[in-house]
């Protein structure tokens, strides 16, 4: 069977960046920056993006691009006789199944509040009945499993038309329309009456809010956003670097990819803070903000329901671009792992995601009283907590190991895939620091996850 391939050099930017692009950032990054000193809590997760991020997106694009297969076999193709790093190919595909097990509903939640924008739902409600819709929405199940399956159709609907004429011509215009809302969401958000505040907050450098947070803490948290927004680990880049040729180095390929994902964080932030400093609304992170916070903000403005339906658009487009992304990854491991025909691995993979799926729904309502985390978690963060900070650092730290090891594919092949074709190089003088450094900067990152949930 010929191997797939994508049709331009945009796709594979534009497919890669809708990856890394996703709901965690876009809500989560803008108020991690404002309440770490805003410009210069960005100073510092920028310098960890390039430090940490970069050399592992490089290396993920490098594996996939010199095995031309996924995660299911790339290491298998690469590694030296006799070692065991093959067995990778389960992790990630457990750490792409759990991600979607979840990650599918929150989208469909999404959906659900485009709809709701599109129909005017919210047109004259208080605050309390908006964060009482949110509550009613989570509360019944029918409702969630409705969205979660049409999302989840919808994403393996495009896959089925194959990687060029589902996955690239359905992502290409998604993601370019996502940029335009994007822009003119922020627009509108920061000229608005009172945005000024709110714009002070998020873009100027506030060195006491850095300290007073501590400076330990600040470093953690710009590491770990700079080393999660990407979504390494689990293989769902390294697929389209099997689908792309060596007529481009990877290291300029990966900085685009970077950019982008930064942009679309940077612009969520000039999104939600003028806003709220319009409006008088109190910023608050996660749910909160994105179902309850915000559509007061747009019930509050001029033509909100206009701006409220664009937003969650840009938001659906977020989602489903990462969708589209790892259910192609899942897919992919699939065929290679078990030989199976694109429209079979489908014909069997969308019934059971569907049906793993249903936990993380139920986790709102009749299995609420499942908390695993510890009194007022779900099954979500559950599902969350398996994916992040076990399944991404880990996988990171493998790819890391695997390119950078003589027992692995080792350095002088991976050097040699990543500076094959034009473009910027990947500096060969990074490999002390990748081989010894970096490992530790991500086991660090590692354990923090587990402290900063299991021991405050």
């Amino acid at each position: 069977m010929d191997r797939e391939s994508l049709s331009s050099r945009l796709g594979f930017i534009l497919l890669s960046a809708g990856c890394a692009i996703g709901l965690g950032n876009v809500w989560r990054f803008p108020f991690i920056t404002g309440a770490y000193g805003g410009a210069a809590f960005v100073l510092i997760y920028l310098a960890f993006l390039i430090l940490m991020g970069l050399p592992i997106m490089v290396m993920e694009f490098s594996v996939g691009r010199a095995s031309q297969k996924s995660a299911g076999k790339s290491m298998d193709v690469l590694e030296p006789p006799g070692t065991s790093w093959h067995l990778y190919k389960w992790a990630a595909l457990i750490g792409c199944t759990t991600l979607m097990m979840f990650y599918t509903t929150v989208s469909g939640w999404i959906c659900n509040y485009f709809v709701k924008m599109l129909k005017g739902d919210f047109v004259g409600l208080t605050p309390d009945q908006i964060g009482a819709a949110f509550g009613g929405m989570v509360s019944d199940p029918t409702q969630q499993i409705i969205y979660m399956v049409l999302m989840t159709l919808i994403g393996f609907g495009i896959c089925y038309f194959g990687v060029e004429k589902g996955v690239e011509r359905v992502t290409k215009p998604m993601m370019i329309c996502l940029f335009f809302l994007i822009f003119a969401l922020a627009m509108r958000s920061c000229t608005l009456d009172g945005s000024l505040e709110g714009l002070r907050y998020y873009l100027l450098p506030d060195f006491d809010r850095l300290f007073k947070a501590g400076i330990g803490e600040v470093i953690f948290a710009a590491m770990g956003q700079a080393f999660f927004t990407l979504s390494l680990g689990v293989g769902a880049l390294a697929i389209f670097g099997s689908y792309i040729g060596k007529d481009r180095s990877l290291t300029g390929e990966a900085i685009w990819v970077i950019v982008l994902d930064t942009f679309i964080a940077l612009m969520a932030g000039l999104i939600i803070f003028p806003a709220c400093s319009a409006f008088g609304i109190n910023q608050a992170a996660g749910p909160v903000l994105l179902f309850i916070t915000l559509p007061n903000v747009f019930t509050a403005m001029g033509n909100g329901q206009f701006w409220g339906a664009l937003f969650f658009l840009f938001m659906l487009f977020a989602a489903l671009s990462t969708i589209i992304a790892v259910f192609e990854n899942i897919i992919a491991i699939c065929i290679d792992m078990f030989n199976m025909q694109r429209n079979n691995a489908i014909r069997i993979l969308a019934p059971l995601l569907i049906v793993l799926s249903l936990p993380c729904v139920f986790g709102f309502n009749i299995w609420s009283g499942f908390q695993p985390m510890g009194a007022g978690s779900c099954v979500l963060d559950l599902e969350d907590f398996i994916v992040s900070n076990n399944i991404l650092p880990l996988g990171s730290l493998l790819y890391l190991l695997f390119c950078t090891q003589k027992k692995g594919w080792g350095w002088d092949k991976f050097i040699k895939e990543a500076n094959d074709g034009k473009g910027l190089l990947f500096p060969e003088g990074t490999k002390a620091y990748l081989t010894y450094i970096l490992p530790l900067l991500i086991l660090a990152i590692y354990v923090q996850g587990y402290i900063s949930i299991f021991f405050k």
